[in-house]
This record gives structure tokens, sequence and C-alpha cells, in this order.
């Protein structure tokens, strides 16, 4: 296992928010069914930019539906950003956003200004309020005239960047995200990415995209439920690389 505290890369922005308390997993239990997955995992995630890397099953997304509440551990504590995640979780979208990989499992509205005011109005915010606030970030982001659009006439780029405003809304520290760029063109990637990497939200994103990942600050690297690798980009993905290329030939092997 690598442990590296990591550097912020390239002069991105850094966390201005939350980084004083991050994330910190103690002993977590989790069964998937009958089968243990994580046993006695601990981890403290503070870095600004933490990517999680791993063949698929391997564990990924459902640590990062632990941080944001959406499943809970069997055994262990959870804090994130301050909050209990077991005993706070309808509080948690104040500490943590979370961004789906599909769209269509994350947009509720048909409009963009909807999508936004959402987790807003229920965060206690008016209507007015909500929509200054969604119209004031719609703004910051290059997309003023976006709030009656219908969420249906968008791009798949435009849809998920509308999915990451509506979960930087109600203002947490913490971004969560689940192989959000996988289904983009090249171009797009690049583009989100980018938006991405000027966010001073601290992110922690599950990837197969290694060259996205090689700009992070921390990379951990997850195999059944397990920590294989953990430390700077340098050290982890040519590890783990090579460890799915051989994979890979073994499975041609046999093919």
């Amino acid at each position: 296992m690598f442990r590296s505290p990591g550097v912020r890369p390239g002069g991105a922005p850094p966390v201005t928010r939350g980084d004083a308390h991050g994330i910190q997993i103690r002993d977590v239990w989790l069964n998937r069914g009958p089968t243990p997955l994580f046993c006695g995992l601990s981890l403290d995630l503070t870095e600004p930019r933490i990517g999680l890397v791993g063949p698929n099953g391997s564990g990924k997304s459902t640590l990062l539906r632990l941080l944001n509440g959406l499943m809970a551990a069997d055994r262990g504590d959870i804090t994130v950003a301050g909050l209990n995640a077991r005993t706070h979780r309808r509080d948690l979208p104040t500490r943590v956003g979370f961004v789906f990989q599909n769209v269509d499992h994350q947009i509720l509205f048909p409009t963009v200004r909807e999508e936004l005011t959402f987790g807003l109005v229920e965060q206690g915010r008016s209507r007015a309020e909500a929509r200054e606030e969604a119209e004031r970030l719609l703004a910051l982001h290059g997309c003023g005239d976006w709030g009656d659009r219908a969420v249906d006439a968008l791009s798949e780029g435009q849809k998920q960047l509308v999915c990451i405003l509506a979960a930087i809304a109600p203002g947490p520290p913490i971004l969560v995200m689940d192989e959000p760029l996988a289904s983009l063109d090249l171009a797009t990637r690049l583009a989100l990415a980018a938006r991405l990497a000027r966010l001073p939200h601290q992110i922690i994103m599950a990837s197969h995209d290694l060259d996205l990942l090689a700009t992070f600050d921390r990379v951990i690297w997850l195999d059944a439920g397990r920590i294989v690798g953990d430390g700077s980009p340098g050290e982890v993905l040519p590890l783990y690389r090579a460890h799915e290329m051989a994979r890979a030939a073994a499975q041609d092997t046999l093919s």
C-alpha cells in the first residue's frame, strides 16, 4: 500500500470550504447481499482531488454512496465535513454533493431552473431565494440563459453540467462523482474536466479515465473492497495499469 500527502497540481485553486474536516472513514463494514465487501475499511480523505480506480464491482460506487448517505454501513463510522453520515443523513446534501454517471438517474425536472432550485428549496430556501441563487450559479458558469431551457433539449455534456451545478447549488464543500464523464466524447470530457479543475470544492471521483486522474492529488485503488494501492497518481496508476493489462492478457488467453 502506498501513502502520499499529494501536492496540488498545475496551480489549480485550493479547496476553500470544508477542507478542515474532509472525510473520515473508521472501521467500516458492509455486506453486499451475503458477501462481505468492506471489512474494517478506514481512510482519511482530505486532499483536494482524490480519484478511485478499480475494476467494476470493486466497491468504488458503493464507497461513494456511503459518503453521501445513499447507503449506510453495517458497522463503523463515516464523518463528512463534521457530520456523521449515519445520524445526519438528511443533512448530508449541505456537506456533500453527488453526481451520477447516468444523467437520467439524477435529473428530475423538465427545466434547468427547476432542477437547480429543487435542492435549495429542500434546504429551506424560499422559492424566490432559490431562483435567485440558481440564476447566480448559472451566470457564474457561463450559462446565464439556460434557466428556461428544457433539459431534454440539452446535449449530454450540457446535461452533465446541469447535474454538477445542481449538486453544488446547496453549497456543499465536497463533491463526489461516479464516472461523471464516461458517456461523453473526448472534446466534451476535456471541457468538463477543465471546469471541474476550477471548482473550489474537494472532489472525490471514481473513474476509468487514468489521464484525468493523473492530474489529481491522490489515487486509491480498490479491488473487492480492499485497498490495493493508495498514494500519488505517479505511484499508483502505473501499477494499476500494468495489473489491468496483465488481467486483460489472461482473459484473452482464456477466450
